[in-house]
């Protein structure tokens, strides 16, 4: 499954926060279900829009996601990459663009 099939963000629909395709259901929810204790049945029980095949999916790219950021930390950490402030980073990209 794409992950654009599975949550998408849309500051009109919970003022951008990511939800299910085709729901108001924020993605958060279903992690707090799972952080709380409850499970992914509970979850699609108090949830019947979101699939279960939807669920997994996003579950899926949340771990993918995760791994990402944990590897970026650790480059970061490491010294292997530059970390510069987001303004200098601006001023690169617009002296690029002239």
């Amino acid at each position: 499954m794409k992950p654009s099939s599975v949550v998408h963000s849309d500051l009109d629909i919970l003022g951008g926060a990511p939800v299910f395709v085709g729901t108001r259901v924020p993605l958060r929810a279903l992690i707090d279900y799972l952080q709380g204790g409850h499970s992914l049945d509970e979850f699609l029980g108090d949830f019947p829009t979101v699939s279960r095949e939807v669920a997994v999916a996003a579950l899926e790219q949340e771990e993918v996601w995760a791994a990402e950021v944990e590897h970026r930390i650790a480059d970061v950490e490491s010294g292997s990459v530059q970390v510069i402030p987001i303004a200098e980073a601006l001023a690169r990209v617009r002296a690029a663009l002239k």
